[in-house]
């Protein structure tokens, strides 16, 4: 019976994957770029100026409106999410599997992907609503209000309905049991911890964290996304430095293997373009979750005074995740040629940037690879469960959430006990079932997004204080 299922679920992710949604991610990602002129590149300084230029000011607290997060905790929130085993694993299984052209690709992909995050966290923050006195949205959120009055409201129902059952499985069950048999795997190898005492360990903390609501995970998100990332970037500075006389010659690797991966692998090495694009654009698209319908749930939160500034603050985490951390994976496997050597020894995923650690740093760096990898993993399940919340809300209200907690540490825990390829599988799935309703949204509402963005510019242009006229409303049982 597993057998059949797992050849079903690879059935359905080949068709999915292979041949429907990376091109249609790459598209929207294309078409948002050049419908709104690059808003990626044109206002990436201004994105960073917004989200970190007033992050050690002092601020009134009776200014703050304690129904949202500040814009740099929605992003925190968001890049806990982004920032998981896709950095570590997936960026391995780029490079072994597409060669390293494939980075390049990864980067192609993620510049397409923040013009993609910059339109659903607009629309987040354009038809987000107040639950108990707090802002909540998300794709489910403006599928719903944005739709009906295009396709229907049973349409839309249906769209909305089917895009949160889908997040619900693949994020808050499935994904957060492979996040948790992650770090069990890497926990037990490196410090012989037994996995189901990992599993009890991380569902302890994760609902200690859960039950303060978002408040109390954008607190924790705020102080150890910016702690893990940094760690990591040192270390991929450090092997830099220890191996400086590979990197030219790495990068020539990079951009030739992107287009030519003969003259740099040699025709044995079974890698053609195709691979080297198709790897490079999945991993990277898995990674910054650009288009897949998770961040904007963390987006939806922020407190700030026109939606194209969160917008711009979402992009600026795929920035973050795939330009800095997947970048740092990438740098630490092929300075040290770990890519060479794990192929020799049959290794994969998150094992080939461990053996790159332990060329690196010795033995210590196995340790160290389970440290990071633990930080980011659990930053994941917590930016998962949150986002699953949000659905749960959508759907039922304010009922069942008890159970959806007790249900996510439970995967949590059954998670750590065993191999859980057939789970991963199930959740690409699922993850592909999200993405469908969300590009269809994004799509249909690309002349609202369009709105929104050109308020905002017309105001920058103009000068004085910033403002936009949201539409909040309570959300009750008969919305």
């Amino acid at each position: 019976m597993e057998k059949i299922l797992s050849n079903l679920v690879d059935k359905v992710n080949f068709v999915l994957w292979d041949y429907l949604l990376i091109y249609a991610l790459l598209g929207i990602g294309l078409f948002f770029t050049l419908y709104l002129g690059a808003p990626q590149i044109t206002r990436l300084g201004a994105a960073f100026k917004s989200v970190f230029g007033g992050l050690f000011a002092k601020k009134d607290p009776a200014d703050k409106d304690h129904k949202s997060l500040s814009q740099f905790q929605a992003l925190a929130v968001a890049v806990s999410a982004q920032i998981g085993t896709g950095n570590v694993a997936g960026v391995a299984t780029a490079i072994t599997a597409g060669g390293p052209g494939a980075i390049f690709w990864m980067w192609f992909s993620a510049i397409l992907g923040m013009s993609t995050i910059f339109a659903e966290a607009l629309l987040a923050q354009k038809y987000r609503v107040v639950s108990h006195g707090k802002y909540i949205g998300g794709p489910a959120f403006y599928i719903t209000h944005g739709l009906t009055p295009k396709i229907g409201r049973s349409a839309a129902r249906f769209l909305s309905g089917g895009f949160s059952i889908a997040l619900i499985i693949a994020l808050g069950f499935i994904g957060n049991a492979t996040q948790s048999n992650s770090i069990a795997s890497a926990v037990t190898v490196a410090f012989n911890v037994p996995a189901l005492a990992v599993g009890i360990g991380l569902a302890v903390l994760a609902g200690l964290i859960i039950v303060g609501g978002v408040n109390r995970i954008a607190n924790v998100a705020q102080f150890v996304v910016p702690f893990m990332a940094i760690i990591y970037i040192i270390c991929a500075i450090v092997i830099l430095f220890q191996f400086s006389g590979h990197i030219v010659p790495m990068f020539n690797h990079i951009f030739v293997a992107a287009f030519q991966p003969e003259a740099v692998l040699g025709g044995a090495a079974g890698i053609g373009m195709r691979e080297a694009v198709r790897f490079g654009v999945a991993r990277g698209l898995f990674s910054n979750e650009a288009g897949m319908g998770s961040t904007p749930h963390a987006h939806a939160t922020a407190d700030v005074q026109h939606p194209v500034q969160q917008g711009m603050a979402a992009f600026v985490g795929v920035f973050i995740d795939t330009v800095l951390v997947c970048t740092a994976t990438a740098l630490i496997i092929l300075l040290t040629d770990a890519n060479i050597t794990a192929a020799e020894q049959g290794l994969k995923g998150a094992a080939v940037t461990q053996q790159a650690f332990v060329i690196a740093f010795g033995g210590f760096g196995a340790q160290l690879l389970a440290v990071c990898l633990t930080f980011f993993a659990f930053t994941t399940i917590i930016g998962w469960y949150y986002f699953g919340e949000s659905n749960i809300r959508f759907l039922f209200r304010d009922r069942h959430l008890g159970i959806y907690r007790a249900l996510v540490l439970l995967a949590i825990v059954l998670g750590t006990l065993g191999k859980v390829d057939v789970v991963w599988n199930l959740s690409d799935m699922f993850n592909g079932f999200m993405v469908i309703p969300n590009l269809i949204a994004l799509f249909l509402l690309r002349k609202e997004i369009r709105a929104v963005y050109d308020d905002y510019l017309a105001q920058k242009k103009a000068g004085g204080a910033l403002s936009y006229r949201y539409e909040f409303h309570e959300f009750h049982d008969k919305q």
